[in-house]
């Protein structure tokens, strides 16, 4: 009897030995239980390891609980394991699906704001990368209380939301959006930064302002500097800026910009049309990125009061108006009086002969 029970014992070891193996083996064998190309798994912060182990098979992401069970033993991270959405697109073993877990990498997607975007625009892209409605966008960029202690003329988040690249859960809201660019733009806009202004006789908005103009005349790095100094001289001189941007800014406040800025829409109507009202618009027209917003406080040391473009991205800049005029002539009258003749010519070319 002696040796029948010790033979069952030995047998029972043998078998439990050769079970834990085989869970050992199975937490380096990939698996994929679920037919998508990718399945999210969302764990919520204070999920316990059962919760989260469950999680993780009902998804089809791990086998069973015992071979979930063994992968955390073996791993040794059962007090690393995150909360967050992770992202899952191929057959993975599951210890390396807790590694996973375990150094947070959860699932984010990208979202890029280039410079120069007014609120509108950026609700545009923020729907149109499928992160949510515009509306939602707009709704949130409307509460100008982030900003209160730095503007308090501010009645929207016109020109504080900083244009980079987010990296951002799926489910981060329109109004957490706006928080994080919020957020950048005032970790960029230093307190040397203001002081800086300050020295300018200018405010943190009127700052913003100008930074804004300046970011939608030039993309040159180079030119920022002088722009900047160009709408400082023209307000020390008490000079219009009759910056066509802000034209333009006003024309889309209305509803009216159709892509094309006319002659007669200079003597539209708003306080944000240079042209017709003097000094700096009420607010800022867009997001301006930092190169911008430093060129805004460090203005270059020039006298210039005219710029015109010269069709290729720069800008020749004028003292006098005469300079002005003479560089109008020569890079937009000639300039586009050579191109439509060139188009022409290339059309009677293309002209079939009579035969």
């Amino acid at each position: 009897m002696k040796k029948a029970f010790l033979a069952l014992i030995v047998l029972a070891l043998i078998a439990a030995a050769g079970g834990a193996w085989t869970l050992y083996q199975r937490t380096s064998e990939p698996f994929k239980g679920y037919d998508a190309t990718e399945q999210f798994v969302t764990i919520e912060p204070g999920s316990s390891t059962r919760a989260i182990g469950q999680r993780l098979i009902d998804a089809g992401v791990i086998s069973n609980d015992a071979t979930f069970r063994a992968a955390l033993w073996r791993s040794g991270r059962a007090r690393a394991l995150q909360a967050g959405e992770f992202r899952f697109d191929r057959p993975m073993t599951p210890t390396e699906v807790i590694d996973k877990i375990a150094r947070g990498d959860v699932y984010n997607r990208r979202l890029t704001f280039p410079e120069g975007l007014n609120i509108r625009e950026m609700a545009h892209i923020y729907e149109q990368q499928g992160f949510g409605k515009a509306s939602a966008f707009i709704e949130a960029a409307g509460n100008a209380a982030p900003v209160h202690d730095i503007d308090p003329a501010a009645t929207d988040l016109e020109g504080y939301l900083f244009p980079e690249t987010y990296s951002m859960p799926r489910d981060t809201t329109a109004a957490k959006l706006i928080t994080l660019m919020v957020g950048r733009f005032r970790q960029l806009f230093t307190s040397e930064m203001q002081q800086a202004a300050l020295a300018l006789d200018m405010t943190p908005r009127q700052t913003v302002t100008l930074a804004s103009l300046v970011e939608k005349e030039t993309a040159k790095p180079s030119e920022r500097p002088m722009v900047a100094a160009v709408y400082l001289n023209r307000l020390r001189i008490g000079m219009g800026m009759q910056a066509d941007p802000t034209v333009i800014y006003a024309l889309q406040r209305a509803g009216r910009y159709d892509g094309n800025l006319r002659r007669a829409d200079l003597a539209f109507d708003s306080p944000y049309n240079t042209y017709r009202y003097p000094g700096l618009p009420p607010g800022p027209i867009a997001s301006p990125g930092l190169a911008s917003l430093k060129a805004a406080v460090a203005p270059a040391a020039v006298d210039y009061l005219y710029f015109v473009s010269r069709n290729d991205g720069s800008h020749v800049f004028a003292r006098t108006l005469a300079e002005h005029n003479d560089n109008v002539r020569q890079y937009q009258v000639l300039y586009f009086r050579q191109e439509r003749a060139a188009e022409r010519a290339a059309a009677e070319k293309e002209k079939p002969v009579a035969r």
